[in-house]
């Protein structure tokens, strides 16, 4: 090859366990693909959690999509006109600049895909799963501080 050519794109495939793991608040993140798998385009992950658990109250985002598939369990979503409790096969698609959340009002385990565009709210979970593990305590005072870096806003 020469120098200054740069190689084709490959496909990149995922075991099963290849992730990168982020518990923030009783939800486990599991990133299957992030920015840095493509090239910013868009992040990929399954998440679980248990009855009772909040995985986010309602939100805006500023500056990316996300869309939420369920694969177990009931999902209790924010729609932007109320909750609605969901199961197995929904869909949510919470565009930018459109108010939502997720909880899981049930009594079984939950677990979801969700897909972010453009990747990077990725960063989100890291930060927040680093300064817990730094001794910070999980406040709305801690996560908004959070979500306004990412251009993000309570609802």
């Amino acid at each position: 090859m020469i120098e200054h050519e740069v190689p084709a794109p490959r496909p990149l495939l995922r075991r099963p366990e290849d992730g990168e793991l982020i518990d923030v608040a009783g939800v486990a993140h599991f990133f299957r693909l992030t920015g840095e798998h493509t090239g910013g385009r868009f992040a990929f992950e399954e998440f679980t959690l248990e009855a009772g658990i909040v995985g986010a109250r309602p939100h805006v985002h500023a500056e990316h999509d996300e869309y939420f598939y369920v694969l177990e369990g009931e999902l209790t979503l924010h729609n932007g006109d109320g909750e609605v409790t969901v199961g197995p096969g929904h869909l949510l698609s919470a565009v930018r600049g459109t108010p939502h959340g997720f909880r899981n009002a049930g009594t079984g385990t939950a677990r979801a895909l969700c897909l972010y565009t453009p990747a990077g709210y990725e960063g989100y979970f890291r930060d927040v799963h680093a300064a817990v593990a730094a001794g910070a305590e999980v406040t709305d005072e801690l996560l908004a501080e959070f979500r306004a870096r990412y251009r993000t806003a309570s609802h």
